[in-house]
């Protein structure tokens, strides 16, 4: 596991300190919550990755792009 040093000032300490006690989390778990909602995973999770092909009548990509410019009616 990772260690990361924050130089704070005495202002940012005391507001992150609020919001960790507010939040009833500890430091490490709020800064790992930032980081989970503004620093986007690069790959899907294993749970979606896990449904690729899991539809048979799904079309393939290629199938879609042969479709492409068509129109479709109802």
């Amino acid at each position: 596991m990772g260690r990361v040093t924050l130089y704070l000032d005495d202002e940012h300490e005391r507001r992150l300190e609020q919001a960790t006690h507010a939040a009833g989390l500890s430091v490490s778990r709020w800064v790992a919550q930032l980081v989970e909602e503004h620093a986007p995973r690069a790959e899907w999770p294993e749970p979606v990755r896990a449904m690729a092909g899991q539809w048979e009548d799904f079309p393939t990509a290629e199938e879609i792009r042969q479709e492409e410019g068509t129109k479709i009616t109802p």
